[in-house]
Order: structure tokens, then C-alpha cells, then sequence
């Protein structure tokens, strides 16, 4: 008798609110995906949601083969244990789901089991495909579907995991890191004419067309783990002239890079195409400039040094409007702040709305400006030209009294370790400044530090970074505003 894998998910924006499942039925051996279901279904709780997932796998399942044993992987204890039999069903919601679940497939058939959140991605990638479309006004479509491309499998012959190897999914990036598998796997089993034929094959069997394909869906280069020097622009997040920006290379930035290597500690990891793939759930980090201050819209230095003003009338809008989209998008796992006033009072806003608790983290800090604290680029030119004309030329060099960018990339990038290692697999807030934001991205994507000077961020703007295990990174979003529209 043929046996078949239900994985199924549901989920709620708001509990009850707009709601959505998903599910997806696998081939046991192989962990290849065979049929995918999803739905937007209205107004409704996370739990009516997960039972209607089930309902919907089932009957998928059914339609392939009516005589297969099944086994139900869900990251519900509760449907899971209620399913069971060994949890009553008390609430009137789920009671005919319920109902409904057990009568597709004879009792005998089907077996329950419940699995962490971060081995339930497809199903749970599948069910917010659902939720986004009906926020747009639609039903999930198959045709625009990335789920399959998110999951990893273990697939035979592909040159991607051994046969044996647990079946791990991942998320948006994960797509790209199976063609860097197949790419790599393949040449290393064949010779030059073979391997290329193999990789062709396994790429056209599911994993990434091309190398364009896998750029498209958000993969990047490795994060070089041991890279410290960084530019930043002032806080206001305007950059300075094209002149003095592209004073930022040349000799100095060779200089800097020099020191740099100097202080590498471990080796850097395997980045594009040549990297071992790393499919399990990353951690991200969905980076939250501060609202505005009253120092802000005067485009004034304002750091870790300074007066720490609180957040202005339009700061707090600005909050409330990020918050909403958070919300609205039901992400967030955890939420960590710098512990200066702007971003603390930012992070609170937004926890408020999403019933979640704020962990304070010193290294988030924004830059010491030390004596240039609360003036303008143009006063700190007329004030300090010498200081000045030194810190646009190398990371190394200090605002007269204060911090250094390569000093602030040591600490953001120790934080961002010890993050990443705390929260693997989940979504983390990091409510935070410009400069630690700009050298998460610029330390991500191998960029070098005179880069910084080329990013905007706006207050309260969203960017998003995600980290894998095996030390890639994937920039996700830069300087979203939308939210604020």
C-alpha cells in the first residue's frame, strides 16, 4: 500500500482576522512535493484556519490515492492531539472540521504527528501565499506560487542531499541555495562535459533555471563574517556630496581593507554558486530605522553621544504606521531595540500591536558622533574640516571625540552573531539606527565600505536581512516605505 505525507498550516492575521491555510502532500522517499493546496478564507481564527489546512491536504491526498496510508505532519499540538483522540474537541468552530477531516480517509489510514514550526515551511510559506491574496483582493493562484521553489528536498539523484537526509525546508532564498547545490554536487561527481549536463538536468527538474533566476529571487553572496570597517552616513540617513562620497576610495579604502584582512578571524564562507547549500529556515532580521526625532528633519548628527531625543509628533505616526504593517504582515517573532530613546519608544509601539515583549541590546547603538553631536554636515565642515575630511576617507578615522564606523562594525557585527546563532530559524525585529543598518547590508552583500555612503535610509524605512547556518546571507529588502504612504 502506497504511503503519502500531509503537511498542512493555517494562520490568522489578527486571531480571529484574515485568514488563510495551506497544505501540501510529499512522496515519502523523495520528499518531492506532489499536489499544493491553499485558500484564503475570510475572517476566522488561527485554529479554524489550521483544521481547514488539514481538510484540504486530506482530500489532495485522497485525489492521488484513495487506498495510501497517510501521515499528517502539522506544527499544531492542538489538531494534532485532538485528531489523535487523545484531546476532546470543545470548540463549535472546529467541531465539523473535525468531523469532516475524519471521514476522508478511513481512521486506519492516517496517522497524526506534530513537528516544529520551522519543518512545517511549505505549508506554512503556502498559507500566508493565501493571506497576501486576499489582502489584494484575490484567491492564491499555483501559476504564482514560490512555495515549491522555498522547499528543500531530499531528492534522489539530484545531486542536492543524500537520499537519507531529512527533508528541511527553507524560505525565499532556499531556492537558490538548491542550485548552488546542484551546480556544486554535480561538479564534483563528473567530469567537465557530464557535470555540466547533470547540472542542467537538475536544474531543469525544479531547483533554479539559471544563475539569473536564482539572482532574482533574492539570493546573495556570503556575509564575510570577519569584516569590520564600515561608512556610514549621518543619522539623518542623507548622504554627503558625490564628492566627498567618492573621496571615500582610492588609497584610503586600499588601506583599510589591508587592515582589515589583518584582522580576520575565522575563514570566510564559501559564497555564490560555490557554497554547500544551507536549506533549513534562516534567521531574519526585518531592520527597523527609528521614527523621526525633532533632530531629524534637520538633517542634524545625532548618535549614541548626544541629547537622545525622544521621538517627534511625526516619529510617533510614523511608529503607529509601521506597527500596522507589521501587524498586517504577522512575521515578527521576537523584538530587540537599541536602548536609545527613539528606538525604544519605536519598539514599544510596535509591540503593543503585536503582543510581543522588547529585549534591549547595547551593541544596536547608534555611532558616537562625540563633538559633532547635533550639528549639521555643514557645521561640522566649517567646525572641524581637517576631522572631517579624515572620516569621509577611511573607516578608521573618528568624529572629533566620538566612534569610528570600523569600531561600530566590530560591535554590530558581534551582536548580529550571537543574534543569528539565538534566534535561528525565526523573524526578529531589530529596531535600530542608520549605521548599524547600513553595515548589516553592506556586511552581507561583500561590499565594501565607501558603499554605505550610496544607501538611503529614510526614518522609520524597513529592510530586511536573512542569515543561514552555513554563513550566506540574503538581502531581502532596503529602505521600504511604503507603509508610511
Amino acid at each position: 500500500m502506497r504511503e503519502l505525507i500531509v503537511e498542512a498550516d493555517g494562520g490568522s492575521r489578527g486571531n480571529p482576522g484574515p485568514a488563510g491555510y495551506g497544505a501540501v502532500v510529499l512522496d515519502p522517499v523523495s520528499g518531492e512535493p506532489l499536489v499544493e493546496a491553499a485558500e484564503y478564507i475570510g475572517v476566522a481564527t488561527n485554529n479554524v484556519a489550521e483544521y481547514k489546512g488539514l481538510v484540504a491536504g486530506l482530500k489532495a491526498a485522497r485525489e492521488l490515492a484513495p487506498e495510501a496510508t497517510v501521515r499528517v505532519r502539522m506544527d499544531s499540538k492542538l489538531v494534532v492531539e485532538q485528531m489523535s483522540g487523545r484531546w476532546r474537541i470543545k470548540h463549535p468552530d472546529m467541531k465539523p472540521l473535525a468531523a469532516e477531516a475524519a471521514r476522508i480517509f478511513p481512521p486506519s489510514q492516517v496517522t497524526y504527528e506534530w513537528i516544529p514550526r520551522e519543518r512545517n515551511k511549505h505549508a506554512d510559506r503556502l498559507a500566508n501565499e493565501a493571506m497576501d491574496a486576499g489582502k489584494r483582493g484575490g484567491q492564491w493562484q499555483p501559476s504564482t506560487s514560490t512555495a515549491a521553489l522555498d522547499a528543500g528536498g531530499a531528492r534522489p539523484g539530484s545531486g542536492i542531499l543524500d537520499a537519507g537526509a531529512a527533508r528541511v525546508v527553507g524560505d525565499a532564498a532556499a531556492g537558490a541555495a538548491k542550485a548552488r547545490a546542484a551546480l556544486a554536487g554535480t561538479a564534483k561527481t563528473a567530469g567537465t562535459g557530464a557535470g555540466a549536463a547533470a547540472a542542467g538536468t537538475a536544474a531543469a527538474s525544479g531547483a533554479v533555471g539559471a544563475a539569473g533566476t536564482a539572482a532574482a529571487s533574492g539570493a546573495t553572496g556570503a556575509s564575510v563574517r570577519a569584516e569590520t570597517a564600515a561608512g556610514a552616513p549621518v543619522e539623518s540617513g542623507t548622504a554627503p556630496s558625490a564628492s566627498s562620497a567618492a573621496s571615500a576610495g582610492g588609497p584610503h579604502a586600499a588601506a583599510a581593507a589591508s587592515r582589515d584582512a589583518g584582522r580576520t578571524a575565522p575563514a570566510a564562507p564559501p559564497v555564490g554558486w560555490a557554497a554547500t547549500a544551507d536549506l533549513g529556515a534562516p534567521a531574519t532580521f526585518v531592520l527597523l530605522r527609528h521614527g523621526e526625532t525633532a533632530l531629524t528633519p534637520e538633517k542634524r548628527f545625532s548618535g549614541s553621544g548626544g541629547s537622545d531625543p525622544d521621538l517627534s509628533p511625526v516619529g510617533r505616526r510614523q511608529a503607529d504606521a509601521v506597527a500596522a504593517a507589521l501587524a498586517a504582515r504577522g512575521t515578527v517573532q521576537e523584538i530587540v531595540s537599541s536602548p536609545l530613546a527613539r528606538c525604544r519608544q519605536t519598539a514599544a509601539t510596535v509591540a503593543a500591536r503585536l503582543g510581543l515583549d522588547v529585549h534591549v541590546d547595547d551593541e544596536l547603538r547608534e555611532t558616537d558622533f562625540g563633538a559633532w553631536e547635533g550639528l549639521t554636515f555643514a557645521e561640522v565642515r566649517e567646525r572641524y574640516p581637517d576631522d572631517m575630511d579624515a572620516w569621509l576617507a577611511s573607516p578608521d578615522a573618528t568624529p572629533t571625540g566620538g566612534e569610528s564606523f570600523a569600531e561600530v562594525a566590530l560591535r554590530v557585527a558581534a551582536a548580529r552573531d550571537r543574534l543569528t546563532a539565538r534566534h535561528a530559524g525565526r523573524t526578529v525585529l531589530l529596531v535600530t539606527h542608520v549605521t548599524p543598518i547600513k553595515t548589516l547590508v553592506r556586511l552581507a552583500l561583500g561590499a565594501p565600505p565607501e558603499s554605505l555612503f550610496r544607501m538611503e535610509l529614510s526614518a522609520a524605512s524597513v529592510s530586511a536581512v536573512a542569515y543561514y547556518r552555513d554563513g550566506n546571507a540574503s538581502v531581502r529588502l532596503l529602505n521600504d516605505t511604503s507603509h508610511l504612504r
